[in-house]
Order: structure tokens, then C-alpha cells, then sequence
């Protein structure tokens, strides 16, 4: 396989970002091109007209369908919020019944969608077990596993009824004590103690029907020592096969300082496709967003991933689509 064939068949795996609320001209080329998705922050966005009037421009460049994704979790993480509807963090929810927490996850996602999107970044399922937790807190329904798997699911079962929605951050950034953006964290726990905490609401977000699922830049030992999970293939294996997802795994962000200052972009995208990752996000720069593109190719021309892989990763991709995706 030549290089521009290789470079073709890789481009879909790629959901990118860009600044400012106009796509410059590389991003619009990467969009006409063929990557699959295009994932916006509160610097690219305003009103919902403007989102919408955004959007429909993104996906009128592509050649196929385009998958808009935002993370509209509520409380501090909402890229929404010019005229849109404050939702509280997911702790404050932690104490609320499983019907009013599905209703929540309804109106959420009706807005989400009606703005334009296919995918709601969200929920974050990962159990807030550790009280010095940089990143994830009030992000997390609550301490207790069982509660975040109860009250995870309906909030899926919510959003899914209007757009895609995605479990995050597997299999489970809530026992850190150091945040993915900035280092690289490390956790010493037991298969037994991952399948007793952190894999409990992954479990209840896959039976609920979740489309995506995201992975984390967490070394494991006990699955992978010294690999960050969104490159480590017995990670993958476990969401998998003991999990049971068979939706589309997308990474977080590989231009993350996890993933960027210790592995570097090029080559985590090789590891992680070549794990069994379906969707890469590189929401920042286009130069970062190119040794993607161009180091998976190289691994395809190299045999360092076979064929099969990428389509095997493009098909969920497309079922995504097929499901969640649409013009407007």
C-alpha cells in the first residue's frame, strides 16, 4: 500500500479541534479530506444559531457524514452556555432519584442536539474515590461505585435518546492524584480492586446502551504497567471483552501532556489504534493533527497495523453515524 492510499484509509479515525470560531483553511482540508469528526470548545462556539450556523458549514465541507461532538457535562465543564440551560455537576445529582437523573440526561441531550451535535461527550462514569483529585471531583456522581453505575446509566439512557452519548474516562481516572493534562498518573491498584470500584459503572454504562466509550492516560499495573491505557491493548481487551462494549472507543486527547511529553502524538496513535482504539481526538493544533495522520500511514505501509484493524475501526465509526449522525 502506498502512502496517500494509507494516508486515505487512517484520515477517518481522526476527530480534530481547531481555535476561534472560523475553521481555518488546514482544518477545512483535514474536513474535506475525509477525518470523521470535528469536536468544539467554548473558543469555537456562541449563540445556538451561531453554533448551529458553525456546524451546518463543518458539515457541509465534508464529503460524507461528520460527527460534531462537544463536552456538555454540566457544572464546569460546559462548553455551552450562551442561551443555553445550566445544568449542575454530576455530584449534585449524586443524591437524586434515577427517574429525575434520566429526565436530566433528556433535556440535556435535546439540547445538545438542537444545537447541532451527534455526540455528548458525557457522562463521566469514573467514582470520585480519591478526596485530592485534581480533574475529576464534582464531576463524578459520588464515592460509591454502585451509585455512580445506577445514576451513569440513566443519565445515558437520557442523552441516548436524543444524540450519542460517551462513558468516561475508562477504566477510570477517579483514584488519581494527579490530572491527565498536565502528568502522567500511575495506578498501583489489583485486577480484583479495578472490578470492585473503577469497572462498576462502565459495566452498568454499557448495558444502558452507550455508544462511545473514552479511555484515559492512566498507567494501570495491574493491566499494563508503564502503558497509559488508551495505548494499552489488554485495557482495550478488558472494555471488550469483559465489559462487553462493542461501540466506537475514542481516546481522549492525545495532545494532552499524559500522552504529548512521554510518548508523543505520532506514536501513541500507532499504539493506540493498533490496541483496538476506534476514534483518536486531537483537538488542538493541525501540525499535531498531521504526525497523526501521517504516523498511522507509515504504520500501515510498515505492517505495524494491519488493514483490517483500521477497518474493522472505520465500521463502528460508520455505524455511529448511520445511528447518530445527520445535516442540519
Amino acid at each position: 500500500m502506498h502512502t496517500r492510499e494509507a494516508e486515505d484509509l487512517v484520515r477517518p479515525l481522526l476527530w480534530i479541534g481547531f481555535d476561534g470560531k472560523i475553521p481555518p483553511p488546514e482544518t477545512v482540508k483535514l474536513i474535506h479530506q475525509g477525518v470523521s469528526g470535528v469536536i468544539l470548545f467554548a473558543r469555537n462556539v456562541g449563540t445556538r444559531d451561531e453554533t448551529r450556523t458553525l456546524i451546518h458549514e463543518l458539515k457541509s465541507i465534508a464529503r460524507g457524514t461528520l460527527l460534531l461532538s462537544v463536552d456538555q457535562e454540566g457544572g464546569r465543564v460546559a462548553r455551552l452556555t450562551d442561551g443555553f440551560e445550566v445544568f449542575p455537576p454530576l455530584r449534585e445529582l449524586g443524591s437524586k432519584g434515577v427517574d429525575e437523573v434520566r429526565a436530566i440526561g433528556r433535556r440535556l441531550g435535546a439540547q445538545v442536539r438542537d444545537a447541532g451535535f451527534d455526540i455528548d461527550l458525557a457522562p463521566v462514569v469514573d467514582v470520585d474515590s480519591n478526596p485530592a483529585n485534581p480533574v475529576i471531583g464534582e464531576r463524578s456522581f459520588s464515592r460509591d461505585p454502585e451509585q455512580v453505575g445506577v445514576l451513569g446509566a440513566a443519565m445515558i439512557e437520557g442523552l441516548e435518546s436524543e444524540l450519542a452519548a460517551c462513558a468516561k474516562h475508562f477504566p477510570g481516572h477517579g483514584d488519581t492524584d494527579k490530572d491527565s493534562h498536565y502528568d502522567l498518573p500511575r495506578l498501583p491498584h489489583a485486577l480484583d480492586r479495578l472490578r470492585a470500584c473503577e469497572l462498576v459503572p462502565f459495566k452498568a454504562a454499557v448495558t444502558a446502551g452507550v455508544s462511545c466509550v473514552m479511555t484515559t492516560h492512566v498507567v494501570f499495573d495491574a493491566l499494563d504497567p508503564g502503558v497509559a491505557a488508551t495505548m494499552s491493548a489488554p485495557a482495550i481487551a478488558l472494555l471488550r471483552g469483559e465489559i462487553g462494549f462493542q461501540g466506537v472507543c475514542v481516546s481522549d486527547c492525545l495532545e494532552m501532556k499524559a500522552i504529548s511529553a512521554h510518548f508523543g502524538c505520532g506514536n501513541a496513535a500507532v499504539r493506540a489504534i493498533a490496541a483496538g482504539v476506534d476514534a483518536l481526538l486531537v483537538c488542538h493544533t493541525t501540525d499535531a493533527q498531521h504526525e497523526v495522520i501521517e504516523s498511522l500511514a507509515a504504520a500501515v505501509v510498515d505492517g505495524k497495523i494491519a488493514p483490517a484493524r483500521v477497518h474493522e475501526a472505520r465500521g463502528r465509526l460508520v455505524a455511529l453515524a448511520e445511528r447518530h449522525g445527520r445535516m442540519i
